[in-house]
């Protein structure tokens, strides 16, 4: 038996434990959204208001039907690492430092003063986006 409880316009229905149930158009919704997000799938799970458990179940059924045996690879948006070399002098031709960013951003950095400021833009560059 199907029980009925009405939130705002849209009506979910629960089984007789009380389980909302999600209809699997809105559960392929939030699992595009969530390959879109760049969270994990406990942070997604918590905004979206979904038990992780139920939600893991979701994208595990999705990567069985895709023919996907592990989950996918996070974008390339997280910071990674390089070695460089620094010399005492630069060699003929280099004005500076270039430092490529994800996106295609590029960034010169010609004079040791603006070791700084670019290292404060890189840094504001990782944090998250606030709404103005």
């Amino acid at each position: 038996m199907t029980n009925m409880i009405t939130a705002g316009e849209s009506i979910l229905k629960t089984d007789t434990r009380g389980r909302v149930r999600t209809p699997r158009e809105r559960q392929e919704i939030l699992l595009d959204e969530f390959e879109r997000s760049g969270l994990s799938g406990a942070k997604f799970a918590e905004l979206a208001g979904i038990k992780y458990q139920t939600f893991a179940a979701w994208a595990t059924r999705r990567r069985k039907q895709r023919g996907q045996s592990t989950a996918p690879v996070k974008s390339p948006d997280t910071i990674r690492w390089l070695e460089a070399v620094v010399r005492d002098t630069p060699a003929p031709g280099v004005a500076g430092v270039n430092v490529r960013l994800p996106g295609g951003v590029c960034l010169e950095v010609g004079d040791p003063a603006q070791v700084r400021l670019a290292a404060a833009l890189v840094e504001a560059l990782t944090k998250p986006a606030v709404a103005c």
